[in-house]
């Protein structure tokens, strides 16, 4: 099974779309926990679902079982924790969440894990990926895009 991620930050929205294109996504899983700050830019929900159905003829999505909570991400972007810290209490939501027995394995088929972390690094929509295929029988070949 195909599966993409991306980051919307500093990438142009011609860039990001042809991305998305280009890799065949035909859903796009929006991973943040707000989807709808101005900072978001073309990445902003109501925008997004719009240019993704007419550039992409791509669906939107918000699965907030795989977004951070607030007082985890707060912590992060404040430098109160680490990375290390980040990653290791974000497992641990997901594991609590079970989200690999409340998402089904073809809501991922073409379908691309957006954030707003330029790369997959230091970011959770790569954790949500790893673990998914780790608890899962079936394998996600991950691309992310960049």
């Amino acid at each position: 099974m195909n599966t993409f991620t991306i980051g919307f930050t500093q990438k142009s929205a011609s860039r990001f779309f042809h991305l998305l294109n280009t890799a065949g996504v035909k859903t796009v899983i929006d991973v943040r926990l707000n989807n709808a700050s101005q900072l978001a830019g073309f990445a902003k929900r109501d925008d997004l679902r719009y240019f993704l159905k007419q550039l992409c003829n791509a669906s939107y999505s918000h699965v907030l079982e795989l977004a951070p909570t607030k007082p985890m991400l707060d912590a992060y972007k404040r430098k109160k924790i680490s990375w290390r810290q980040y990653e290791s209490e974000f497992v641990n939501l997901i594991v609590q969440r079970r989200i690999e027995t409340t998402l089904s394995p073809d809501l991922f088929v073409d379908a691309c894990l957006l954030c707003s972390e330029h790369l997959p690094h230091h970011c959770h929509r790569r954790l949500a990926v790893e673990y998914l295929n780790r608890h899962w029988n079936t394998t996600l070949q991950v691309t992310h895009l960049y």
